[in-house]
C-alpha cells in the first residue's frame, strides 16, 4: 500500500508517530466491514454494492466515561447524527460510525443495538445519540438499495476493538470509503498522526470523497493540472452519461488527541481540519459537507460528575489512558490543572493541518481504480506519476515526461 511518504515527500514539519496513523494514540481502534456486491438488480438480486461501515473507537465505556469533543462545519451540506449534542455538551458519549450517506439510517439504528447490548443502563439511565457520519458514495454504489447491515456495523465495531496497539488501519476503496472519489480520483479512508513537542499524539482520521482533478495539490505542486484527464476511461457505459464524480460529494475529518483538551480547545482543533483540506484543494463545494470532529482522551472523566474511578484503578475501561500530564486528586478525581489552553494549543492546531493534509493523501495512493454501478470508473491515483512529477528539478522539463 503506496502512503505520502513513499513518493519522498514529507508533509509539514512536525514528526509522525510510529505508524504515521491514529492508531498512535493510544487506546484507539479503526475497524472496517466492506459491503462489494455484483448482483443484478431486485428482485434477482440486490444490485451493485461499493459501500462500507468505518467505526472510530477510544476504547473503554464511552456511555460511562465520555470524552471532550468538539466540531465544526466548513460546509453543512452532509449529515453526522451526534454532533448537535456534541457541541453542547463538549463530550462524545459513543464512537463515532462513517458510512454511506443513504445507509446513515442503518447504520444509526444497528449502533443503539450494539451500544445497548453492553451497558444496561442506556435507554433507562440516559439514552445516547450515536455519532455517525456519511458522504455520497452514489457515483459507484447503487443507493437505492439498502445495502448494509447490522452485521457489517457490529463487524467494523469489533474489528476497531481488536485492532487497538497494531499496526495502521487499511486505507483507501475499505469500509466507508469504498465507494468514495477524491479530487478527480479514487478517494476513501486515510489516516495521519503527528507528535507535538509536549510530547503527545494528534491521530487524524478522514473520510474523502471531495473536488476537482484540477485543484489536486501534493506538498504544493499542482499535479492535478499535471497529469492526463480522465478520458475515454471514465466514459460511462450508459450512453450520453458523463461518468464524472460530482465535486461536491463531502469529506468527514476525525481528529483525536491524548491532550488534556477541554471542548473548546477541541472545537478550534476541529477547526484547523478544513485549512488541511484546503492544502490538497477543497474549496468547499456547494454540495460537499465537509464536517470536522476533534475528541481528546487526556480529560476522560466519569459521566455527569459521578465519583471518578481510585488513582490506577482503569477496571471496566478497555484501553482508557489518563495522560501524565492530567493528575489525580487526593479525593481520587481527575483534576484539570495541566490542562492545555491558549498559545500552547498552536502545536495542535498545526498538528490537525498537517495530518488531515497527509490523511487525504493517504486515502487517494492507497485506493485502487474502482469500477462501479452503471460501469462508473474512478481511478486510483497514479503513484509512479506523481512521484516523478513531485520529483523534476526544473519544471520547464515536464514537457519531457512520458506520462500516457
Amino acid at each position: 500500500m503506496t502512503r505520502t511518504a513513499d513518493l519522498g515527500i514529507r508533509i509539514g514539519i512536525l514528526p509522525s508517530g510510529p505508524t504515521a496513523s491514529i492508531a498512535d494514540v493510544p487506546g484507539v481502534g479503526v475497524g472496517h466491514a466492506t459491503v462489494w456486491r455484483d448482483e443484478p438488480p431486485p428482485p434477482e438480486g440486490r444490485g451493485v454494492a461499493r459501500t462500507g461501515v468505518t467505526v472510530l473507537d477510544l476504547g473503554g465505556n464511552l456511555f460511562r466515561n465520555p470524552v471532550p469533543a468538539g466540531g465544526a462545519v466548513l460546509n453543512g451540506a452532509g449529515e453526522c447524527t451526534g454532533f448537535l449534542t456534541a457541541a453542547e455538551w463538549g463530550l462524545a458519549e459513543t464512537p463515532v460510525f462513517l458510512t454511506s450517506t443513504m445507509q446513515l439510517g442503518r447504520v444509526y439504528d444497528a449502533a443503539c443495538e450494539l451500544l445497548m447490548a453492553e451497558d444496561a443502563g442506556i435507554g433507562v439511565d440516559d439514552v445516547i445519540i450515536p455519532i455517525v457520519a456519511e458522504c455520497d458514495d452514489s457515483f459507484l454504489n447503487d443507493a437505492r438499495r439498502m445495502q448494509v447491515t447490522a452485521a457489517d456495523v457490529k463487524a467494523a465495531l469489533d474489528a476497531a476493538r481488536a485492532s487497538v496497539g497494531r499496526q495502521a488501519p487499511a486505507e483507501g476503496a475499505v469500509g466507508a470509503g469504498t465507494g468514495m472519489s477524491c479530487l478527480g480520483f479514487k478517494g476513501g479512508i486515510g489516516t495521519a498522526s503527528r507528535l507535538t513537542p509536549s510530547g503527545h499524539i494528534v491521530g487524524v482520521l478522514v473520510l474523502t470523497n471531495f473536488g476537482d482533478q484540477e485543484r489536486l495539490t501534493i506538498d504544493g505542486v499542482p499535479i492535478g493540472r499535471r497529469l492526463p484527464a480522465a478520458g475515454a476511461a471514465a466514459t460511462s457505459r450508459l450512453v450520453g452519461t458523463a461518468a464524472k464524480p460530482a465535486p461536491g460529494g463531502s469529506c468527514i475529518v476525525v481528529a483525536v488527541t491524548d491532550a488534556p483538551l477541554d471542548s473548546a480547545a477541541c472545537a478550534r482543533l476541529a477547526r484547523r481540519a478544513g485549512l488541511g483540506l484546503a492544502r490538497t484543494g477543497s474549496t468547499g463545494h456547494h454540495a460537499s459537507g465537509e464536517i470536522f470532529l476533534a475528541l481528546a482522551t487526556g480529560l476522560r472523566a466519569p459521566r455527569d460528575g459521578e465519583p471518578a474511578r481510585p488513582p490506577g484503578d482503569l477496571s471496566g475501561l478497555r484501553g482508557d489512558r489518563i495522560t501524565r500530564r492530567v493528575r489525580i486528586g487526593p479525593e481520587g478525581r481527575v483534576t484539570d490543572r495541566d490542562r492545555i489552553t491558549g498559545r500552547g494549543l498552536d502545536p495542535f492546531f498545526a498538528a490537525v493541518v498537517e495530518a488531515t493534509e497527509e490523511a487525504v493523501l493517504n486515502s487517494m495512493l492507497a485506493a485502487p481504480t474502482v469500477t462501479g454501478r452503471s460501469g462508473n470508473v474512478s481511478r486510483g491515483l497514479p503513484a509512479e506519476q506523481v512521484r516523478a512529477l513531485l520529483h523534476v528539478p526544473d519544471l520547464a522539463r515536464l514537457g519531457e515526461l512520458d506520462l500516457g
